[in-house]
């Protein structure tokens, strides 16, 4: 009989352990819907209405956030429906969210339907976004829209990673292998640009701890050799101070400080980590020296956005421009190892200083990544 009581008790904490997560994954897409006229929602935004839309009691929302006053979410799942007018537009759904500029977030693009980039997961830092940093296979999903009807959107987060699931709650059209934020409690909600309108309707959402994921992550690749891998960065300061700025005087550096800023696995550095941009305050150096034994050249490839100037030794070697449209109007601005330069290094200590500046309206990623061919008879610091 004792036997039998052992094998009984371990069979059942055997089915509970194998079916605990599909139970809660269950419960999570039952979760209570939120009415959109209840006290718990916290709005800020040029335009929201509670309204009857399309049959449904929904919520339109334009040019901000609509955040679960009393929530905390680290992770879990996130449903809602959205209903999607055929124009320009962007929204979707918040998590984690700190405060009003740090948070992750996932949005629909209504006039890039059918296209690789119908829609984009990007993280928030002090009020920068990164779909220019953060662009195709992971971050973004060719998704075809229906229009002037409700869509159902599932967002599944588990630690570093999430899965968005657009009309079909059985297969994920996104697979988000990497989240960049750090992994912290926050609020949850939805978000809308100011362009179209957002429609949303059953808004509901279940904190649970690492639901399953139907994929799998997948290791996330290293840069390779030559990659800088952290920079000192300044803080931010006005881009038209450097405009004629050949030279760099000692006056031009007295007033900086410095943040060093480790880049992420692909070489990335996401200055808005370090800070955000401000009126008059849109562009920060980041510097690294380099230790050459001898005189040399060495070639440097490098991205960036939006806009760049690079000193080496304070003398000014490049000017760039990358900005979104700033070459016709498909242009987005995106980065990417473009650009290249042949770096006259003295024998000795040599300070290579980039200033990047954001673009304070668009805030679409401020960031930098650079690579050497070479690193043969120098070092880094």
């Amino acid at each position: 009989m004792r036997k039998f009581a052992k094998y009984f008790i371990s069979t059942f904490l055997l089915i509970i352990v194998v079916t605990l997560p599909c139970l809660l994954v269950n419960a999570s897409e039952s979760g209570e819907i939120i009415p959109f006229d209840s006290d718990r929602w916290e709005i800020t935004a040029s335009q929201s209405k509670v309204e009857e839309y399309l049959g449904q009691p929904s919520l339109l929302l334009k040019g901000g956030l609509a955040v679960v006053k009393d929530s905390e979410f680290t992770d879990g799942i996130i449903e809602y429906d959205v209903a999607l007018e055929k124009t320009r537009g962007f929204m979707g759904a918040v998590w984690r969210v700190q405060d009003l500029g740090n948070y992750e977030k996932f949005y629909m693009r209504s006039h890039q339907s059918g296209n690789p980039d119908a829609n984009q997961y990007t993280p928030i830092f002090n009020d920068v976004a990164g779909w220019q940093l953060y662009n195709g296979e992971g971050y973004s999903a060719q998704v075809e829209y229906d229009f002037d009807q409700w869509i159902p959107v599932k967002i599944v987060v588990s630690g570093k990673n999430a899965e968005i699931y657009i009309q079909d709650m059985e297969q994920p059209v996104l697979f988000v292998n990497e989240l960049k934020r750090d992994i912290k409690s926050g609020q949850v909600g939805l978000f809308v640009e100011d362009y179209a309108p957002g429609h949303f309707a059953n808004f509901r959402f279940t904190a649970t701890n690492n639901p399953p994921l139907k994929l799998t992550p997948t290791l996330l690749e290293e840069a390779p050799e030559g990659t800088i891998r952290s920079w000192s960065v300044s803080n931010s300061f006005d881009e038209k101070t450097l405009d004629s700025k050949f030279i760099l005087s000692q006056d031009d550096k007295q007033n900086l400080t410095w943040n060093k800023l480790v880049t992420e696995n692909s070489g990335l550095a996401n200055l808005a980590r370090v800070q955000g941009v401000e009126p008059d305050k849109n562009t920060a150096f980041a510097r690294i020296t380099i230790n050459s034994e001898q005189e040399q050249v060495k070639k440097l490839s490098f991205g960036f956005s939006d806009r760049i100037k690079v000193y080496l030794n304070d003398k000014l070697l490049y000017g760039g421009q990358d900005s979104f449209r700033s070459r016709d109007y498909r242009f987005l601005g995106t980065i990417g190892y473009y650009d290249e330069l042949y770096l006259p290094l003295q024998k000795g200590k040599n300070e290579l200083w980039m200033a990047v500046s954001e673009n304070e309206k668009i805030r679409g990623g401020w960031g930098l990544q650079a690579r050497l061919e070479n690193t043969e008879g120098i070092s880094m610091d």
